[in-house]
């Protein structure tokens, strides 16, 4: 049974949390055979070096990860690298237990292959994620998206912040600061350069004092005004982070105004998928181009299709990710995905994607390219 159909049938009548919870019990079941993750990872990527990016400190053997949201609680992030994905940021994870928002709060828009969310960082909190982290097989790369603790103030998410780091550091491949999640009341704020700027450096003294060199990102809100997004890249550039990403779910509802009652019905929350994929987009061009090769820029936000995928390589992302686009392609999406991308890396004529990375703002490595895809 494929798994559009399996979707159609089954899934699509689950409630979407249930559904979530039982393809990551599915997963780790499979993942957990002996023997059985080696096998699944030969068949998800491929033979060749084409997709290997050195970023990070890291070999990623897909540029495609996952994006924080899918693995909150560091309980599948194996299974999920097994099957194709290069990488998994998991949380968000928060200085003590949330239970987040109550239920429903997540609302399937399959009219737009979208989902609206309104989760608010439920996770086990940062010590049991310090203690699933330990058990790493060091399979997968493996980033942490991190928090700010509902119950910590704005004047108090500095420290907030320091005690998740401090507990998540030593078992992470790389840090993000999630700073622009709609779900947490005020967290928003902590974009404006004046908070942001004693945040990082408080974040940085933390890993500073730990033992080895964490490479530590932001992430960012795609409702945030050009001029924002200029100064947060210079801020960026100015405390020597190692990369950003763009960007988190939105709250403009314009792309589903005509959906349907259910989304209407959830007060609040964040629209993630294809409604997303301009601005997402366009926010990355507009990075790239402040930034060039100077700060990784992991791009998410609407990737659905290889097409989507190369335009964000192109467009100067070095890395990219997914949740909503593998919640409607099911388990066998992100080897496709990779299949696809080598193809289109060997007709433009290129030895690794990572040479195409803002290719689209190099007019002549975009010309070669086109030139190659043309003449085969």
């Amino acid at each position: 049974m494929s798994y559009r159909l399996l979707y159609k049938l089954l899934l699509a009548r689950i409630p979407p949390e249930d559904a979530h919870a039982l393809a990551s019990v599915t997963m780790r079941a499979v993942a957990a055979v002996p023997g059985m993750r080696p096998a699944m990872r030969r068949l998800a990527f491929p033979r060749d070096a084409t997709l290997e990016v050195h970023a990070l400190g890291q070999v990623f053997p897909s540029p495609l990860g996952v994006a924080a949201g899918v693995d909150k609680g560091a309980s599948w992030f194996e299974a999920l690298g097994a099957i194709g994905f290069g990488f998994v940021e998991v949380g968000t994870v928060t200085a003590v237990p949330q239970r987040g928002e109550p239920k429903p709060r997540v609302v399937r828009l399959p009219e737009h292959r979208a989902l609206l969310n309104k989760m608010g960082f439920p996770n086990p909190g940062a010590k049991e994620f310090a203690r699933r982290l330990r058990k790493r097989t060091g399979g997968t790369i493996v980033g942490v998206n991190v928090g700010k603790s509902k119950v910590a103030s704005l004047d108090q998410a500095a420290a907030d912040y320091r005690a998740t780091v401090r507990e998540v550091a030593p078992f992470a491949d790389y840090i993000v600061l999630n700073i622009s999640s709609p779900n947490t009341p005020g967290l928003r704020e902590m974009q404006a350069v004046e908070r942001l700027r004693p945040l990082l450096v408080e974040v940085q003294q933390e890993l500073n004092a730990g033992s080895g060199r964490v490479p530590l990102l932001i992430k960012l809100s795609p409702d945030l005004g050009d001029q924002d997004v200029d100064a947060i890249a210079d801020l960026a550039l100015e405390r020597e982070l190692d990369g950003i990403v763009a960007v988190n779910t939105t709250v403009n509802r314009a792309a589903i105004a005509a959906s349907s009652q259910r989304a209407k019905d959830l007060d609040g929350g964040g629209v993630s998928g294809p409604p997303l994929r301009p601005r997402a987009l366009e926010i990355l061009r507009r990075l790239y181009r402040r930034v060039d090769h100077k700060l990784v820029l992991i791009s998410v936000g609407g990737i659905e299709t290889p097409g989507d995928a190369w335009d964000r390589i192109a467009a100067g992302a070095t890395l990219i990710q997914a949740n909503t686009g593998f919640v409607y392609g099911g388990p066998a999406w992100p080897a496709r995905i990779n299949r696809a991308l080598g193809r289109r890396v060997r007709a433009a004529g290129a030895a690794s994607i990572q040479d195409l990375v803002g290719a689209a703002a190099r007019p002549e490595l975009a010309a070669n390219a086109q030139s190659e895809l043309a003449s085969r």
